[in-house]
């Protein structure tokens, strides 16, 4: 047996993963444990479940990889160095991470309690990593293989091909210029200071125009190999250095731009002041930007590798709008991006990386997200009984459906008549996105859904779409493309004639980020997308995250409290259906 863990540590989304004979066995990442967003450091709650999914220790492993290498681009590092002399501030900075992530295989061994791992610690280029995660569980057998992101051992990009088992890096970005730390920039300077905030930015761009190109391509410039680069005076990362550390595991990243960006696009918004019309304009002009200088890449890949097929990776693969575009203003006409394409998705490439370095053969294809714990029925009920007195004061009435059909037959009715339900099944997503085990669901045609869900539950801003999980045998019916979205990573036009049927998950420019459901990936969300269209005729639900402003929730305890904490109407445990007859304003 050969048994690799590939960790994400002391970064940003930790996480782990486990890859047995060359097939993923299970993937977490840190936050669902510790329920704190974006949690940074070692995956040790990740790691357990790991090893404990797969039924063996620590010194069961053969290797563990890791999805960065300090030695990596060492000449490039020194290069810098030497031409730009860098604050003191930046290279303590620098080597204090370098540190953490050192000392890995002794947190491995601390974590093991008597069974230490005495195999070998291999440390993964981190953009090697990524487009490991990209091509070795991709259908793909060609593909052009892409990372783009804000930093990862010096680079903000890599690319090469992927053909059968060889996958090498041909080209790339390097420090300082980066797409990742524009946006990045760019959604601070919007008023959104939290790490990962830059979805914000791609809803509320929908509402603006893109009327500040001008200022937008002197920030970026293209270059002619496809590559891009940065107008440094606008930005701080590359002289002085930034904050960058997690207290209590809560990643926090300083001010990326320079003082000269208000010169350029007037005062930034500060997180407090109220939405104008700017900043709405600014962050439709920041997307067409880095659609611009994306489309521009790809355009050059394509010819100097003939191959219709892509892969995508790094945290940049995380925006749904521009992938969505990729048929449309490039030649690629099949595009593969994992649930988890941002850093918690090196855990898998460096963990596949170093089994196909081992010789390992291509025997795996990540078609479905659901790699996290799963609890028995005994368990589920043993949680309700724990709350039993608190669902009885909330008029809750439980029951244990006779048959899955009754279950979702009810649950579809529930849906159809405006309830906002709560549903838990099986193993957990791997990845940010909920894709229908760890959801919470609604009606896509009411128009009033959205503001039924801020009140009952999500209280976030107004501007933010909510997502359709459709039947993958009925987009193309609903869709201007078709296409498999099972990730829930590119975002479509919805047909023109649909949209009033759906305005739940019709966001405002007339598109949806849309996950395709098949019955194959997660048979019984099928069947209830598939009963709820018996029952209304759409083939469609609206899916959001199942969690209230904290992670995604992961055990069934978490899920009850949430239920009880909120005004959901539905909570679906497994067979367990948990409906609140009455509520208080």
């Amino acid at each position: 047996m050969t048994a690799i863990l590939g960790i994400n540590a002391y970064h940003a989304d930790a996480s782990a993963s486990l890859v047995v004979d060359g097939r993923l066995v299970a993937a977490a990442e840190e936050e669902r444990f510790k329920r704190i967003k974006h949690w940074a450091g070692f995956p040790a709650d990740s790691i357990l479940y790991c090893l404990k999914t797969a039924g063996i220790t620590a010194a069961d492993l053969s290797h563990i990889a890791v999805n960065t290498d300090r030695h990596a681009n060492i000449a490039s590092k020194l290069v810098y160095a030497m031409r730009r002399r860098p604050s003191l501030k930046l290279i303590v900075q620098r080597l204090t991470h370098a540190g953490h992530r050192a000392g890995v295989s002794e947190d491995v061994r601390e974590l093991a309690n008597g069974t230490p791992f005495r195999g070998p610690l291999t440390a993964v280029e981190h953009h090697q990593a990524h487009l490991a995660s990209a091509f070795w569980i991709s259908p793909f057998d060609k593909a052009v293989t892409l990372s783009i992101d804000g930093f990862g051992d010096f680079r903000s990009a890599a690319w090469g091909l992927g053909r059968g088992t060889q996958l090498k890096i041909d080209g790339g970005v390097g420090f300082p210029h980066s797409l990742g730390v524009f946006y990045q920039a760019l959604t601070q300077f919007l008023g959104f200071p939290h790490y990962g905030d830059e979805y914000k930015v791609m809803g509320l761009g929908a509402y603006g125009a893109p009327v500040y190109m001008d200022q937008m391509r002197k920030l970026v410039m293209l270059r002619k190999d496809g590559g891009y680069a940065l107008d440094l005076q606008y930005f701080r990362h590359h002289r002085e250095g930034f904050s960058y550390k997690w207290s209590g595991g809560i990643p926090e990243v300083g001010p990326l731009f320079s003082a000269e960006l208000s010169t350029l696009l007037g005062p930034p918004r500060a997180p407090t002041e109220p939405m104008e019309q700017r900043h709405r304009d600014i962050a439709s002009s920041v997307q067409a930007m880095y659609e611009e200088a994306f489309f521009h890449l790809l355009n050059q890949l394509h010819p100097r590798y003939h191959c219709d097929n892509l892969a995508l990776a790094g945290g940049c693969a995380m925006n749904s709008l521009a992938n969505g575009k990729i048929g449309l203003y490039t030649p690629f006409t099949k595009v593969y991006v994992q649930s988890a394409a941002g850093d918690a998705g090196g855990a898998i490439g460096a963990a596949f990386e170093v089994f196909r370095q081992s010789g390992g053969q291509r025997d795996f294809v990540m078609n479905h997200a659901y790699w996290g714990p799963d609890y028995a029925a005994d368990t589920v009920r043993a949680e309700i009984d724990a709350r039993r007195s608190k669902l009885e004061g909330e008029n809750c009435r439980v029951e244990k459906a006779v048959d899955e059909q009754q279950l979702l037959q009810r649950v579809a009715a529930r849906i159809a008549q405006g309830s906002v339900v709560g549903w838990f099944q099986g193993r957990m997503e791997w990845g940010p996105r909920a894709l229908g085990n760890r959801s919470i669901l609604g009606d896509p045609r009411r128009a009033d859904m959205k503001d039924i869900l801020n009140l009952k539950i999500k209280r976030r801003e107004s501007f933010r779409p909510f997502a359709p999980s459709v039947l993958r045998e009925r987009v193309a019916e609903w869709f201007e493309r078709d296409g498999d979205v099972p990730f829930m990573m590119q975002v479509f036009p919805i047909r023109a004639d649909k949209r009033a049927q759906i305005p739940a998950v019709t966001h405002v420019d007339g598109t949806g980020r849309l996950q395709t459901v098949s019955a194959d990936a997660n048979p019984r969300y099928h069947a209830l997308i598939s009963e709820f269209e018996r029952q209304t005729g759409v083939p469609m639900v609206l899916n959001t995250s199942f969690n209230e402003n904290e992670p995604v929730v992961c055990q069934p305890q978490e899920a009850l409290d949430c239920f009880l904490r909120t005004k959901m109407d539905v909570l679906v445990l497994g067979d367990y259906l948990i409906e609140r007859w009455a509520t208080t304003d």
